[in-house]
């Protein structure tokens, strides 16, 4: 590390260029530790210019935290839809209401106390608690890591969770005391242009006679960053299934986990059914196939026996960070309108698809649908 005079001239050279180019952003004309937390976690895989609208409306629809303990959930989904990573507002509001029922619906302000909040780990508390409360704590994210990794030649994988109290530390020693929240954001701001991780501009970093990777040769290596683990394809059928009412059959994922209290079309995972029916068995011939068929198991499985029809659809993709979706379309359509009990199903006509909460891979789905040849 630096002795305290480099320190010193490192927190006074990057605090001068944030307070002449730092972007106006609408959690940045607050203190509030609720708007400022609902920004962070936003900001989370996120692009600033994405969030803007989505933390205003936000912040429109639930103006407290009380507010956000109490909203129902599919207006708390619809709230985040599209943005993804939606494990993200369901903590957000559990830890609304940790802060209603332990701290009398007021914000904690202390790290520790911030940090004990659900969906909230050590970069989020640091950021809250610099920004919010003037606390000299560190917020470390990739940005940081990145940043910090190149100033110093720091020779461990910025992707290895394991790897981040390397960071931390460092950022201990540099964070200014005075303006911890400033030079927290100025790191932030720097690690998302001038030393972004595609097409950095080290010549025009603010910091870069202090950049030991610049001053090297060696700004290139820098950060360490080992390939992630590819997402798992996965193939899946959906079903879209019109009444003569023109209405769709939705279903609302019940499930734990992925998509949870969203709504879509009918889907099934085509491998994991293809296995259950055993129909990569060699002694299966086609007549057996054409049996235990996609559209068979749908009509037993939700009680329901649709005229197929044979339109063409595009196929719809999209990749999660640990999945990479490949859907095939398949239309139906029906007389009944009695459904069964054991799903959560219903019949929504396509105007009123704007009050169901949707994730990003039905509105392709619905998108497809409508290029049918």
């Amino acid at each position: 590390m630096w002795d305290d005079k480099t320190i010193q001239s490192f927190r006074r050279t990057l605090l001068a260029w944030y307070d002449q180019e730092k972007r106006d952003l609408p959690w940045r004309r607050t203190k509030d530790p609720y708007h400022i937390w609902i920004s962070e976690i936003m900001l989370q895989q996120t692009q600033v210019q994405t969030v803007i609208p989505y933390y205003l409306r936000f912040l429109d629809w639930f103006p407290s935290i009380k507010d956000l303990a109490q909203a129902p959930e599919e207006q708390l989904l619809k709230a985040w839809e599209g943005l993804g990573y939606y494990s993200r507002v369901r903590n957000l509001q559990k830890g609304a209401q940790q802060i209603m029922n332990d701290f009398a619906g007021i914000f904690p302000k202390t790290y520790q106390e911030i940090l004990s909040l659900k969906g909230i780990g050590p970069y989020t508390a640091g950021a809250i608690a610099s920004i919010a409360f003037g606390l000299p704590e560190p917020a470390v994210d990739g940005n940081v890591m990145r940043v910090m990794a190149r100033l110093f030649e720091v020779d461990y994988d910025i992707g290895n969770p394991s790897n981040r109290k390397i960071f931390q530390a460092i950022m201990e020693e540099l964070i200014d005391p005075e303006r911890p929240g400033d030079f927290n954001q100025a790191l932030m701001d720097l690690g998302t242009d001038i030393e972004s991780a595609k097409n950095p501009r080290p010549d025009e970093s603010p910091i870069r006679a202090f950049n030991a990777a610049y001053l090297h040769g060696t700004y290139d290596k820098y950060p360490i960053k080992l390939p992630k683990k590819k997402p798992k394809p996965m193939q899946l059928q959906a079903f879209i299934i019109r009444n003569q009412e023109g209405q769709f059959l939705l279903e609302k994922n019940q499930k734990a986990g992925l998509l949870a209290g969203f709504w879509s079309f009918p889907l099934m995972e085509t491998q994991l059914l293809a296995k259950q029916l055993n129909l990569f068995e060699e002694d299966k011939d086609d007549e057996v196939l054409e049996k235990v068929s996609l559209k068979n198991v749908f009509e037993e499985d939700y009680g329901l026996k649709p005229v197929w029809t044979k339109g063409n659809f595009p196929l719809v993709k999209h990749t999660f960070s640990h999945q990479k979706w490949q859907v095939s379309l398949l239309e139906g359509q029906i007389d009944q309108t009695d459904l069964k009990g054991d799903k959560d199903l219903c019949w929504v006509a396509p105007e009123d698809f704007v009050n169901y909460p949707m994730a990003t891979p039905q509105k392709k789905m619905i998108e497809a649908y409508q290029q049918k040849d």
